[in-house]
């Protein structure tokens, strides 16, 4: 008797590669969620039919700004959408790269303040200095790091190049010399709008809060939630 070396596999019900459209597909075993995997026998990739991974859906960048700027934090983020922390994390990120600054509008009335925050743990404060623009209420830029006049000319130097009428701070002795070549005002009544900005982001973003333990655990998700929150 002689035995027949044959060489069987089972054709999928899946009908085209989802990579390069051919038909020559085989399963080829399942993922660690137990969902059937395919092979194609002509680029050689594997693949799944259909996928329910949710970061992967069509809006879910668009929600995660919403969420954002609605002042839900990572965790309850990652929950209502059903992801991973580590996802919604790299998500944020790469979000933030597509975000551009914003046009800076010449001749106008700035506001410039810093709030104090703090990063991994309470003896290590950190400041955001931003600048408001006083008729549309906007952020026009802003910046974090150390109180000192390299954070604060970050902010400073695009206010003066577009050219304001006037621009109001707090009595913070580096802003005399940093805003030498312009109307500088400080008064008292001068810096309510920003002040009142500070307030409604305590409010809204949770990591900014005074007394609270939701402070930011890094300094580059910080960023990115801030860049998200003002331009997104």
């Amino acid at each position: 008797m002689y035995l027949l070396e044959t060489s069987c596999f089972r054709v999928s019900d899946v009908k085209n590669c989802k990579f390069c459209q051919s038909s020559s597909i085989v399963k080829n075993g399942s993922t660690k969620n137990k969902k059937q995997q395919f092979k194609c026998k002509e680029c050689k990739k594997h693949f799944i039919s259909h996928y329910t991974y949710k970061a992967y859906h069509n809006r879910i960048d668009e929600l995660i700004i919403k969420l954002i700027q609605v002042g839900l934090g990572i965790r309850g983020i990652a929950k209502v959408l059903e992801i991973s922390t580590t996802t919604l994390l790299k998500r944020i990120i790469l979000i933030a790269r597509k975000i551009k600054k914003p046009i800076i509008p010449q001749n106008r009335i700035y506001e410039i303040d810093e709030m104090r925050s703090y990063i991994k743990k309470k003896t290590n404060p950190i400041w955001i200095v931003y600048a408001l623009d006083r008729v549309s209420k906007k952020v026009i830029n802003f910046s974090v790091g150390n109180r000192t006049k390299r954070t604060l000319s970050y902010v400073t130097n695009s206010v003066i190049l577009s050219n304001p009428k006037k621009v109001y701070t707090d009595k913070l002795i580096h802003y005399k010399s940093l805003l030498e070549d312009v109307t500088h005002k400080v008064n008292r009544f001068g810096t309510n709008r920003i002040e009142r900005k500070n307030l409604t982001l305590r409010i809204h973003l949770k990591r900014l809060n005074r007394k609270t333990i939701c402070f930011s655990r890094s300094f580059v998700i910080l960023m990115c939630v801030l860049k998200i929150y003002f331009w997104g």
